[in-house]
């Protein structure tokens, strides 16, 4: 009896053991209370982060989701420690890890706080090629943070580097050590940053928009990455992005952020099945759907409203109200009957863009006493654009959209090839007739910030090529024309005597797009024109450009490395491969039904927001978990 009572002690005792591990396992590891950051301006603080509270496990992945201004990347730089001195945070971090005991993070002085950062919370930014030192190769700055964090000598440093540029999965890890960030491409760029962030073993990982200026292809491996590291190392990963299928593939839980509140967090199947909150709503429907055809996208502001704030009060955000036939309006769809009819009068016209072998090269010399090279950028490329058509252009960075839309303007002059508009040759102009021609030909960048001059008001923008190209017969024409333009993309008219800081970003693109029309043109070139917006501004951009596209029947080539926007707004897709075109068809096919396989690589890697993908992937979170 006594062996037998010994027995059912320890198993007891082991009961115990497993209870006080598991708790412990389960105990976040970083815990954040009542969170709030503010900052000094000239007329008192300003909130940017207000009461923020989450926690987060070992091994689990929080994504921390919302538009521009939310407060997202402040709430990161606080977990951290990397605000400015004059930022004013109150409030509790508590990090609990096997190395140290609990401690609130904002008791620390600036000193101590140093000991936690990078070596056991570390942080991936947004844009790699700003945040790699351009003077120092990419080994030395690996080398540097292994030294820091884990006091090695420099040779066991450098096999550790390579150790972690393979673990990272960079070709010819040796190699790389000795190169310049310059000399990566974009997704290269962004693994050295994550082994730099590895290098100190970090138990919390924040990754701040770590993809979001990669092709879908670069993203889906870095994502792939990410999981994998963090199930071999257990790390805590926070998550901020605003691409919401980029968090149905990472997320375990997501955190909704509206200027500067935490209005909702829950399970990520939860919150795509049953979202609570009227902003959820609308972030989860602002993103265009993979296997729907929307007619216009939906917006936040379809979803929700504002209460201004009583006085003393803050404001309110309540859910719009809507009947049956209403929510029915929002989400109508574009049959395929409907698609295939008004692509087939497409068509039938005589096409207003004719491209016919057109080649870019570009000399390169790889030493300086090797022989000079020479790079396609553009090889033997043809396709046709027809009269209020939209040609989506898709493919990898590096593939030639770019430059074949530069080559199509003569803002770089093509190797070969004929470019005709209009039964006119481009590329035989003279420069007195290209100038006449490029009033009916613009372009919209990429990046609004770039685009427009910062010493020139919003007017003088708008009404500097109405003068070039003497449109209107007086300046107070011009400048009620410049007027009229902003309101038709949704800005007012007391815009025109702003600066270009005084804006969002959505706002700028808006105010490009306006002054783009102010040419009258009939083609319009859109170069990846929405990538760096919000998924709510970036529906408003979309349904503007279809709108003014049926107010004047306007032609579109419209470049993006996101498929789900180029299916939304294209009438057909031409993908684009190493220079040359892979494959062009109607937009629903070559998404559907791709014949490619480097297109069907392109569509496999796209995040699927959808219940079905999140569903299986569930089930399988809980069948490993038993």
């Amino acid at each position: 009896m006594a062996t037998f009572g010994s027995g059912v002690r320890i198993l007891m005792l082991l009961d115990v053991v497993r209870f006080f591990l598991n708790l412990a396992m389960s105990a976040p590891i970083l815990d954040v209370r009542n969170l709030s950051v503010a900052f000094p301006t000239k007329s008192g603080m300003v909130s940017a982060v207000k009461s923020v509270s989450f926690a987060i496990a070992p091994g689990e992945t929080l994504s921390l989701v919302g538009e521009s201004g939310s407060g997202k990347s402040v709430t990161a730089l606080a977990l951290i420690g990397l605000l400015d001195r004059r930022a004013v945070v109150t409030g509790e971090i508590w990090f609990r890890s096997s190395e140290a005991p609990p401690v609130n993070l904002l008791t620390l002085s600036r000193e101590a706080r140093r000991q936690y950062r990078g070596r056991l919370i570390s942080m991936i930014f947004q844009e790699p090629l700003s945040s790699l030192n351009p003077v120092y190769t990419c080994g030395d700055q690996v080398i540097e943070a292994l030294r820091l964090h884990q006091s090695l000598d420099r040779a066991a440093a450098r096999d550790r580097a390579v150790a972690l540029f393979e673990e990272v999965q960079l070709p010819a890890p040796a190699q790389m050590l000795g190169r310049y960030p310059h000399q990566l491409s974009g997704g290269q760029q962004q693994r050295v940053m994550i082994a730099i962030a590895l290098a100190g073993n970090p138990a919390v990982l924040i990754a701040d928009e770590p993809t979001t200026a990669l092709d879908v292809t670069i993203q889906a491996t870095i994502l792939d990455l990410l999981r994998d590291l963090q199930a071999a190392r257990g790390t805590a990963i926070l998550f901020i992005t605003h691409d919401m299928g980029v968090v149905s593939e990472i997320a375990d839980r997501v955190a909704v952020m509206y200027k500067g509140d935490l209005v909702e967090i829950a399970p990520v199947y939860d919150l795509f099945a049953q979202p609570q909150h009227p902003y959820t709503q609308g972030l989860l429907n602002c993103r265009p759907r993979p296997h729907k055809r929307l007619r216009r996208l939906p917006t936040v502001s379809d979803f929700m409203t504002v209460q201004p704030a009583a006085a003393g009060g803050e404001e309110k955000l309540v859910a719009k109200l809507r009947s049956p036939a209403e929510a029915a309006a929002l989400l109508a769809e574009v049959s395929a009957a409907e698609a295939a009819q008004h692509r087939q009068a497409l068509l039938q016209q005589t096409p207003l863009l004719r491209v016919q072998q057109l080649t870019k090269s570009f000399p390169v010399r790889r030493g300086f006493l090797a022989k000079k090279t020479e790079l396609r950028a553009v090889d033997h490329v043809s396709f046709e654009v027809y009269p209020g058509e939209t040609l989506g252009l898709v493919g990898e960075s590096g593939c030639g959209k770019s430059t074949l839309s530069r080559c199509l303007l003569r803002l770089i002059e093509p190797t070969a090839g004929q470019v005709y508009f209009e039964d006119r040759s481009v590329l035989d102009l003279s420069p007195a007739a290209l100038r006449r021609l490029r009033r009916e030909m613009q372009i919209v960048f990429q990046n609004p910030y770039g685009s427009l001059d910062a010493r020139q008001s919003i007017g003088a923008a708008i009404t500097e090529p109405m003068r070039i190209h003497q449109l209107g017969d007086s300046e107070a024409e011009r400048q009620a024309k410049a007027a009229e333009l902003l309101e038709r993309v949704g800005l007012e008219a007391s815009a025109l005597r702003r600066m270009p800081h005084e804006f969002s970003g959505g706002q700028r693109q808006r105010i490009c797009i306006a002054r783009t029309l102010a040419c009258e043109p009939k083609f319009i070139i859109c170069d990846e024109s929405v990538s760096a917006l919000d998924v709510s501004v970036q529906a408003q951009v979309l349904n503007l450009l279809k709108d003014l596209q049926q107010a004047f029947q306007l032609t579109y080539i419209f470049i993006s490395h996101d498929l789900s926007v180029v299916k939304f707004v294209s009438d057909r897709i031409l993908v684009m491969n190493q220079g040359r075109v892979e494959e062009i068809g109607p937009a629903d096919e070559i998404y559907h039904a791709p014949q490619q396989p480097y297109t069907q690589q392109l569509i496999a890697a796209i995040p699927e927001a959808d219940l079905d993908s999140l569903r299986q992937r569930q089930q399988a979170d809980r069948s490993l978990a038993r």
